[in-house]
């Protein structure tokens, strides 16, 4: 890793976007998706999952009777709500939606104990028990959420009562964990981001610190949830503490080599550290992640960017295994493998993580969530057969309609924060260079310069970067080019610069002193192209799968001439493939591609001597992230060739 440079914190109100495509999905979570949340939060929505989390807040603080509900972290439901709602005002101010926030906030407070502990389950239901069961209970992971939510909400907004709510909750655990504290870890990372997100805004290296002290002490004794059960005569889960892989308790974090267990718990473990390993100037536990970041994608990650391929622990299980039908592929996974991809960015500029960035955005993140943002999907399959997926009992998993809500609703907030912080994402500012990771429009008013970006992407691949600097030294802009461009010409003002430009692990550089109104364009060709998995991946064996850019597209049975079972379609190896604009309906203003496939016959009996016969057959496929917003049926994203 490169000694480390200054990098900017970039706040959301830093960067406007303005894009045909991303500005559609930010307008559907701020009018719908985040007002129906916090609707099904205050259980005010007819037909949903029971939620109870403001709540749990209100009985907490003693200003309402009843009993706790929900799962133990319930609790972060509302923290990851608040953090998008934190984002939301940035990309568009709205004093209603704030004067609601703040007296959520002003709930949080009041529910908070005097010690600053804060957490909704033990304080109502269970307060002889805090802090006796990390393996299963979630303080942690709930603090570190609060946390997250209570520094964007000051970044964001400027103010600084959820802050200080967090910083008192941090103090309280700081009090009771460290090195010559207690040293235990949380069975579910998350407190590590929390606490860096902390430090991040209050300059306090307490805080740092003790994420660092959670990141470097797990796995050092494998044996510490055993032990901690074995102290205490209650269990909540009742999860088995000898399953060290689970929980990424195995080995020391720079000793494990493979991913492993629940896939969400690794990526944010993933995250604090590639944080830490760039604000520590710590190469080995860079080392560390990048190991790991190797095995996820190239091993354990499906083409639409999912990751946890079984529902047993919505887990990682071995390289190449990778089912269509029964994937997990958690949509919050997905939003961490972005989270964890940007803080490597902002390590190692390297196109292999803006790619992984781009794949999941577009499709495996996308796809959680409906096109009028009101259900979700926590599994995001790449194949579901009707009858079959959400119905027998290896399958019940795999839904073949998103949800209004779930008892556990991790994801649905988990999206909208990350949708709303979607610009941060795209720029990282050092001494001297502003690096454009995702090629969406928009207006990003940097320290070195404003810059402002116009797309076609990914419809088309034109992208332009009009600079407006605020400095007259020289500096680099770093553009990513995306691994899917083909023919790709550069022109800087005008003239084309293929010939003299410098191109590096998929960013173009320029170094200059750059000139007011200076136009940097870049164009390249998006064709759609087949992809072929490993042949080690045996559930993709003979088959493949259609992208145009970074969006995966899949087949839905309703658009199929004869609208049969999709395992009786084949697609011919030499099949031209054509491009439609979709002008109405559910899928307005999305490319389809149309292709004459071959649909085989059905046989007169179960099994026979001739081989089927096939005839010719009208295919269609769609982008990956709009299925299941039409007429129920099978669905699949690989098809045999």
């Amino acid at each position: 890793m490169k000694e480390k440079e200054k990098t900017r914190q970039l706040r959301v109100r830093d960067i406007e976007i303005r894009d045909d495509f991303w500005s559609k999905i930010q307008d559907l979570i701020i009018d719908e998706a985040i007002p129906y949340q916090e609707r099904v939060l205050r259980d005010e929505v007819e037909g949903a999952e029971k939620s109870h989390a403001i709540e749990n807040f209100r009985i907490a603080a003693g200003l309402s009777e009843g009993q706790f509900y929900g799962f133990v972290f319930q609790d972060s439901d509302v923290a990851k709500w608040l953090e998008g709602v934190a984002y939301a005002l940035s990309v568009r101010p709205d004093k209603a939606l704030e004067e609601r926030a703040d007296k959520v906030i002003g709930l949080i407070g009041k529910a908070q104990q005097p010690d600053g502990y804060l957490d909704t389950y033990f304080i109502i239901k269970e307060p002889d028990h805090k802090w006796q069961n990390l393996q299963e209970c979630h303080e942690l992971y709930c603090a570190g959420h609060m946390m997250e939510a209570g520094a964007a909400y000051y970044r964001e907004t400027g103010k600084d009562a959820l802050l200080s709510i967090c910083e008192k909750l941090a103090d309280h655990i700081a009090d009771r964990f460290g090195p010559d504290k207690i040293h235990g870890v949380p069975g579910h990372q998350e407190i590590e981001n929390g606490l860096l997100a902390l430090y991040r805004e209050t300059g306090k290296e307490k805080y740092r610190d003790l994420a660092s002290f959670f990141i470097e002490e797990r796995g050092k004794d494998p044996d510490f949830f055993h032990k901690e059960k074995a102290g205490r005569d209650w269990v909540h889960f009742n999860m088995d503490p000898n399953d060290r892989k689970y929980m990424q308790m195995h080995a020391p974090v720079r000793a494990q080599k493979q991913a492993s267990g629940h896939a969400v718990r690794q990526v944010y473990m993933l995250m604090a550290m590639a944080s830490l390993a760039k604000e520590m100037q710590d190469p080995t536990l860079y080392d560390a992640c990048r190991t790991l970041w190797e095995d996820i994608t190239r091993r354990q990650t499906y083409i639409t960017g999912g990751i946890g391929s079984t529902v047993h622990g919505e887990a990682f299980t071995f390289g190449y295994d990778l089912p269509n039908d029964t994937v997990y592929a958690e949509t919050c996974a997905s939003i961490a493998m972005v989270m964890f991809a940007k803080r490597m960015l902002d390590i190692e500029p390297d196109g292999d993580y803006a790619d992984i960035m781009e794949k999941e955005l577009y499709n495996g993140i996308l796809s959680g969530m409906q096109l009028d943002g009101k259900a979700f999907f926590y599994v995001n399959p790449l194949e579901v057969v009707s009858g079959v997926s959400g119905t027998l009992p290896d399958y019940r998993h795999v839904l073949t309609r998103r949800p209004k809500w779930y008892a556990c609703a991790c994801c649905p907030p988990n999206l909208v924060r990350l949708m709303m912080s979607l610009g941060t994402y795209a720029w990282t500012e050092t001494d001297d260079c502003i690096f454009s990771h995702l090629l969406i429009g928009q207006t990003a008013r940097l320290d070195k310069a404003e810059i402002e970006v116009h797309s076609s992407y990914p419809q088309k691949g034109m992208v332009s970067w009009k600079v407006s600097p605020r400095t007259e030294t020289p500096f680099n802009l770093a553009v990513h080019i995306p691994s899917c461009a083909v023919s790709t010409e550069i022109r800087l003002n005008g003239s084309t610069i293929n010939d003299t430009a410098k191109i590096e692990k998929g960013y173009l550089y320029l170094h200059r002193a750059w000139q007011e109104g200076d136009l940097l364009e870049l164009m390249f060709d998006i064709p759609v192209r087949r992809v072929y998995a490993d042949p080690r991946v045996r559930s993709d064996a003979g088959c493949t799968a259609l992208m145009r850019g970074p969006v995966v597209y899949c087949f839905e049975q309703t658009d199929q001439e004869g609208r049969d079972r999709l395992c009786t379609y084949r697609l011919p190896r030499e099949a031209a493939i054509t491009e439609e604009l979709c002008t109405e309906g559910p899928l307005e203003g999305m490319i389809l591609l149309h292709m004459q496939g071959l649909h085989l016959k059905p046989a007169e009996t179960l099994y026979s001597a001739e081989r089927p016969e096939p005839d010719t057959a009208s295919l269609t496929a769609i982008p990956y992230y709009a299925w299941a917003n039409r007429e129920e049926g099978d669905m699949r994203v690989w098809i045999p060739e």
